[in-house]
This record gives structure tokens, C-alpha cells and sequence, in this order.
């Protein structure tokens, strides 16, 4: 859940006036086959508008960064731990930080096509009963490092997942989210 500021108010209340201007419009409708039709459809309308100017504003209002993100592999009990410290850099407090990793196997023993070649659906559901042939070749991982995040504030993080023994040659890809 967002943490709604200053323009989120503002954008819904907007929309707000905009439905009640079509609802007005609406009720001077003489079909009442017509002013229902109108009155659904502007609802479903401004409910897909308020959706989308929720994450236009989330995005362009909430600015949080990454530093000294570092990663260790513990071999012996074949986990991967990331560290780092994400900051709001923005004006305005941040509900949820979600740290995004994406580990690669550049698998040397595939060729060069290794890296491209993402299975569908399809391909894994009929890829064997027990996955003994299929191995990922790329793991996409989501945590939630930081909540209620103030502006300026910054908050170590400690996040750790199974890392696959039969990576080899690893490239690795990381992206935080305000929400």
C-alpha cells in the first residue's frame, strides 16, 4: 500500500470533481436506459484513471536509491546474501521499499545462446515431471527491505535466498521500488 501525499489528494480529488460533473450531465439524461449506461461506464473510467494517476504520481514523487550493495556467497550452506542501504532521496515519505534482484547464469557449457533463451509457460509445464532436465538459467527475487521510509531517511537492509549450485559465470542486476 502507498503512502498518499500532497498530489495524490490532489489528483483524486480532480477526478472527483470530473465524476460528479458527468454524474450531473448524466441525470439530465431523459432515457433512463441511457443515464444508467453513462453512469457505469463513468465509473469504470475514473476508477481506471484513479489506478493509473495512483502510480503516476508514486512515480514521479517517491525517489529512492541504492548504495553499497554487496553480495557474498556462503558456500556452505549455498545461499547468496545481499547488503546494501537504500535512502529516500525524495520530498515525501515512502510506505514500502521493494528491492528487486536478478541473478544470471551466463552458462559457458550452453554456448552463447544460453544467456537469451527464457522457456514459456509451455515449455516448463511439459519440461518433465521432477524439473531433472530443466535448470533456470535466470532467478528474479522480490523482498521488502524498508517501510514507512521518511524523507532523507536511510535503512540498512540484510536479504538472503538459495543460490544454485550450478551457476557458474553470474551477472547480476538490482532495482529498488517506492511505494
Amino acid at each position: 500500500m502507498t503512502l498518499f501525499n500532497f498530489w495524490h489528494f490532489l489528483t483524486l480529488a480532480v477526478l472527483l470533481v470530473i465524476y460528479i460533473v458527468g454524474v450531473v450531465v448524466a441525470k439530465k439524461q431523459e432515457k433512463r436506459k441511457i443515464r444508467i449506461t453513462f453512469i457505469i461506464a463513468l465509473s469504470i473510467i475514473m476508477i481506471l484513471f484513479s489506478i493509473f494517476s495512483i502510480l503516476a504520481v508514486d512515480k514521479y514523487t517517491k525517489h529512492v536509491e541504492l548504495y553499497k550493495f554487496d553480495n557474498k556467497r556462503l558456500l556452505s550452506i549455498e545461499k547468496i546474501v545481499y547488503t546494501g542501504i537504500v535512502r529516500n532521496e525524495g520530498n515525501y515519505p515512502i510506505g514500502e521499499v521493494t528491492l528487486e534482484v536478478k541473478i544470471v547464469n551466463k552458462a559457458r557449457q550452453m554456448g552463447a545462446r544460453a544467456s537469451f533463451f527464457t522457456p514459456s509457460g509451455f515449455a516448463e509445464f511439459f519440461g518433465g515431471g521432477a524439473n531433472i532436465l530443466y535448470r533456470p538459467q535466470h532467478i528474479v527475487k522480490t523482498f521488502v527491505v524498508a517501510e514507512n521510509l521518511q524523507p532523507g531517511q536511510a535503512k540498512s537492509f540484510r536479504v538472503h535466498f538459495d543460490y544454485p549450485a550450478y551457476f557458474k559465470n553470474v551477472s547480476q542486476f538490482a532495482k529498488v521500488y517506492g511505494h
